[in-house]
């Protein structure tokens, strides 16, 4: 115990914070941050030199130029204007670079084209999926939209503006992946949440899947922000004071009409709502989202409900004569690889780790947004390991959680840390600079 230490105690003062300070960039050692930066550049070269993939390969080289760069200035230019510059440096390097290549050559990888096919369907003939008849006769596993009709949306800009990089779908779902995390940190009580975002955009969880593809990548930022919405004020008490289940709502149920990874937060939110607010947040929340989601895409069930369950139901468990592409091999598409009857063996699992995460709600609902989380992300990590078609990508949905966890926690609790070091109704020091070396 230190001297320092003694001395507060005896003296009834407060105590710093033990050890370093995780809440902000700024304030996490310099070191451990070209560590990060020297690790995804080592991920980014390993890509480059074992991808079969030429649009992986060409992220590869970009991104770990710009890894390795921003590693490089972390370390030489320990100011806050170096850590701002590691961080320019590698979204130009990891996102700017590739995403912007590729979206003027027109490359990308088919779910981005299939969402463009299906904006000039619903322009021209008023639904985004083809009909179960032309599904039938065409045997070609892109021809089915497995997205909800949100995810449409971002093929319209390149469906009526033509091949260019603005209209590119994957520059869109970038834009709405800032702006939403972005939103998500800072309702959660983040620190220095403008450089948590760029920081969480130029790591390879979102970056890799943005430049290629990111289907995947604005479902995950409004999930982030309709918890965040749901979560409260920093430390209120109850934790439910300050949370916005209407607007909350709404964010989910736009994001449950976009794609259905989406679906298992809405009864999360509900569960979570009814234990800690009440019947009127409850209440509350579950119209808002239910009325969100249907007037996006309560339309066209109510039109063409038989192309609507063939592409976004059938399709994804297999349940149709073309099998998706989606081939990682996890467990539910190893048995589902073994014939109709480990296929059912599969769909029979999926279903069963649904049940036992509903029964966990029931038995021991979450009381706050953190449990609410952490339930949600196994759940997220057995459907993506027992689905029948499923790849090692969908992990980017427990991955972004667990990480949009971790920074919220931290900043909350340096808010608390900072709210005991003050005493009521006294101002407290001018805080210091952060030292160079951190």
């Amino acid at each position: 115990m230190s001297l320092i230490t003694l001395r507060s105690r005896a003296s009834g003062q407060p105590q710093p914070a033990p050890g370093p300070h995780w809440a902000s960039l700024t304030t996490i050692p310099r070191r451990w941050l070209a560590v990060a930066f020297a690790v995804c550049g080592i991920y980014a070269i390993g890509v480059a030199l074992f991808t079969h993939n030429d649009l992986h390969r060409l992220w590869g080289i970009a991104a770990a130029c710009g890894y390795l760069l921003a590693a490089a200035v972390a370390v030489a230019w320990r100011s806050c204007r170096g850590l701002d510059a590691a961080l320019i440096l590698g979204l130009i390097g990891t996102l700017l670079v590739p995403l912007g290549w590729l979206a003027a050559q027109g490359r990308q990888q088919p779910e981005v084209s299939v969402i463009t096919r299906s904006a000039q369907l619903m322009i021209h003939h008023g639904s985004p999926y083809q009909s179960t008849a032309a599904l039938a006769a065409a045997h070609m596993a892109y021809n089915y939209d497995p997205y909800l009709p949100v995810m449409t949306l971002f093929g319209v800009p390149r469906a009526l503006g033509g091949l260019h990089v603005l209209t590119d779908p994957r520059i869109w779902f970038g834009v709405v992946f800032v702006v939403a995390f972005g939103l998500a940190l800072k309702v959660a009580g983040a620190r220095s949440w403008l450089r948590w975002t760029a920081f969480v955009t130029a790591s390879p969880v979102i970056a890799f899947e943005l430049a290629v593809g990111g289907t995947d990548i604005p479902v995950l930022a409004l999930m982030c922000l309709g918890l965040a919405l749901l979560w409260g004020r920093p430390f209120a008490r109850p934790s439910g004071v300050g949370s916005h289940p209407l607007l909350g709502g709404l964010v989910l149920g736009v994001d449950a009409a976009m794609k259905a990874t989406a679906w298992p937060l809405l009864v999360i939110g509900f569960v979570l709502l009814a234990v800690r607010d009440g019947k009127r947040a409850t209440v509350t929340f579950t119209v808002a989202a239910l009325a969100a989601c249907a007037a996006l895409a309560g339309p066209f069930a109510a039109l063409w409900p038989g192309s609507l369950v063939v592409n976004t139901i059938s399709y994804p468990l297999g349940l149709t004569k073309s099998v998706s592409p989606a081939a990682s091999p996890l467990p539910g598409h190893l048995l589902a690889d073994t014939g109709h009857i480990g296929h059912m063996i599969a769909v029979g699992l999926l279903v069963l780790a649904g049940l036992a995460i509903a029964v966990w709600l029931v038995v021991s609902p979450p009381r706050n947004v953190p449990a609410a989380t952490w339930r949600l992300i196994l759940g997220l990590t057995l459907m993506f390991t027992l689905a029948p078609a499923t790849r090692f990508g969908y992990y980017i949905y427990p991955g972004g959680l667990l990480v949009w966890l971790f920074i919220a926690i931290a900043g909350r609790r340096a808010q608390a840390a900072g709210s005991r070091a003050v005493p009521p109704g006294t101002a407290g020091p001018d805080p210091a600079p952060a030292p160079a070396g951190t």
